[in-house]
């Protein structure tokens, strides 16, 4: 897999989740100019995290048996197309509509992620898998920055038409470019989806999945309620502003870009450790946004590091452990992903509600905490060292 492919690849899935959290920035204009109550303008992000779900359990697995170039070039297609139907929608129901097909097909993430692991020699896997998932981070927290900027240029309509426009050129030239996936699998989609579940009682899949599960709570935990502290006392900062925090999360997880090369040289497991412990130290820091900013940044930029960290070990040990079934693998890990994601997201404001954000800070340290046990633990289940 040369350069030029695996940069490709990460521009895909940075796109494609871009488009599930685009309406971050934006939930106020679009809530007003589609008549949408401001107290239920979050559903213009739930819906599409609600399709993002079902597309892990129905599409991706998919891959296992269709050409997943194919299936990226398709899914892209109908990313765009979704996102397409959200800028042009009259009324909340038909861009709700959009946001739901958009969500559905963006898990190509998933299906790009197996694609680079099957392409992958090897010694390559962790090092390709590593620069292309960094897509998915720079997707989230790019998307709070650039649709932001383009809103304010284009409107939030015209931000969504951009990313439309993006993901269908993607869509032409994926398949134009990409190499051929020639393993095309013949089992029946009934007996995939039967694996995709039987995953769960895999220890070292189930060991991993719960340590995303902890992982992605404890970024939901910051990322979701991150804009609360910063816009009360004692900072008031603009949205513009507070979206600029996503510039030292992004700086983090592309500085991790790299860790997959840790998992080719056999320390997966000892890496994933450290990054825990690095992962909990970095809410000491976060915690102190009372009175400062700049610990607070320096501990975002060292979390997303560590959460990439983690997150390329655990892809680089599962699509090692279940090479017959990437795909498969790969949806039913991000499952935990997004419940963990959607449980920061929740607990966060209730947390900072009760306690201000000393109480959102312990809640993500007490996550991280919680990855760091689990990952201590499934390797003595397992039985045969750290996972």
């Amino acid at each position: 897999m040369g350069r030029g492919t695996r940069l490709l690849l990460a521009v895909v899935c940075g796109v494609a989740v871009a488009g599930v959290y685009a309406g971050q920035p934006v939930l106020g204009p679009m809530g007003d100019a589609l008549g949408v109550p401001r107290d239920s303008v979050g559903w213009f992000v739930a819906v599409g995290q609600l399709g993002y779900l079902a597309g892990l359990v129905l599409l991706v697995p998919l891959g296992d048996r269709l050409d997943r170039r194919r299936l990226i070039a398709g899914h892209l297609g109908l990313v765009a197309a979704g996102l397409a139907i959200t800028a042009a929608a009259p009324v909340a129901v038909v861009a709700f509509a959009g946001l739901a097909v958009a969500g559905v097909f963006a898990v190509v993430v998933q299906t790009t992620v197996a694609y680079t692991a099957s392409l992958s020699p090897p010694a390559e896997r962790g090092r390709n898998l590593g620069v292309v998932t960094s897509g998915v981070v720079a997707g989230i927290l790019g998307a709070r920055v650039v649709t932001g900027t383009l809103s304010d240029l284009w409107g939030w309509r015209g931000s969504y038409f951009a990313l439309s426009t993006l993901a269908a050129f993607l869509c032409v030239l994926s398949l134009c470019v990409l190499p051929a996936d020639r393993r095309i699998g013949t089992e029946p989609y009934g007996r995939i989806l039967r694996s995709f579940f039987g995953l769960f009682a895999q220890p070292v899949f189930f060991g991993r999945g719960l340590i995303a599960f902890f992982l992605f709570a404890s970024f939901g935990t910051l990322w979701s309620g991150l804009a609360l502290p910063l816009a009360g006392e004692p900072w008031h900062l603009s949205a513009t502003q507070i979206g600029l925090f996503g510039i030292a999360g992004l700086a983090g997880a592309l500085g991790a870009a790299r860790s997959g090369r840790w998992g080719d040289a056999g320390h997966a497991g000892r890496v994933t450790g450290m990054a825990l412990v690095l992962l909990l130290g970095s809410w000491l820091a976060i915690g102190q946004l009372g009175w400062s900013l700049v610990l607070p940044i320096a501990g975002v930029l060292v979390l997303d590091f560590a959460v990439q960290v983690v997150h390329v070990g655990n892809q680089h040990l599962l699509t090692t452990t279940f090479t017959d079934r990437t795909s498969t693998t790969i949806g039913a890990y991000m499952v935990f992903y997004s419940l963990g994601s959607a449980f920061g997201a929740t607990a966060t404001t209730a947390s900072f509600a009760v306690a201000g954000w000393p109480g959102s800070a312990v809640l993500g340290a007490a996550l991280a905490f919680g990855a760091l046990v689990t990952w201590f633990m499934s390797g003595r289940a397992v039985g045969r060292g750290l996972p």
